[in-house]
């Protein structure tokens, strides 16, 4: 799916030099990636594209709020995102490079989408572990998380054994002994 958001820079007929463009990206832009994870949110980016003779350099940078889902309580969270990257462009026939920061395009090129490292620069600066503050998570959820098993519901192998500090567990001992 195509995002609504125009975030293609025609630089073919750009004179050397420096220029500025902004954007801000909304849900209508994030919901073109298709990603759970990334569904919502309002994100500005000042893009500054410096146009030479043989390379274009993109600097971004960006701030805002993305909507995802709490990894505890499955509830909208509002995550603060910001962050600054650097694009260099190429222009070559035949080279290509394993830097993800470092971009080939054909002699003949005229435009770069910026669309997917833009995407991809605020999927990054996301946490790992999405969750509310303390305190605000959805109470109704947290009850169903902290419903102990009744003891009948749980197998003998579903235990969890705390051992004494220092100790080992037996299992672990057992598969060292394959080792020697």
């Amino acid at each position: 799916m195509k995002a609504k958001i125009d975030t293609t820079i025609q630089f073919g007929g750009l004179k050397s030099g420096k220029y500025v463009y902004n954007y801000v990206l909304d849900g209508s832009f994030f919901e073109g990636f298709e990603n759970e994870e990334l569904r919502d949110g309002n994100v500005d980016f000042a893009v500054i594209l410096e146009k030479s003779e043989r390379h274009l350099l993109i600097n971004f940078t960006f701030k805002g709020k993305i909507k995802s889902q709490c990894d505890r309580c499955l509830g909208e969270l509002s995550i603060p995102v910001e962050g600054e990257q650097t694009l260099c462009v190429k222009f070559s026939d035949t080279e290509t490079s394993e830097d993800e920061d470092v971009v080939f395009l054909p002699e003949d090129a005229y435009q770069i989408d910026l669309g997917q490292w833009m995407y991809e620069y605020v999927a990054v600066s996301m946490p790992m572990q999405k969750i509310h503050p303390e305190g605000e998570c959805d109470p109704e959820m947290l009850k169903f998380i902290s419903e102990e098993r009744d003891d009948e519901e749980m197998d003998s192998d579903d235990e969890v054994k705390v051992l004494p500090d220092g100790e080992t567990d037996p299992r672990w001992e057992a598969l060292k002994k394959l080792l020697d």
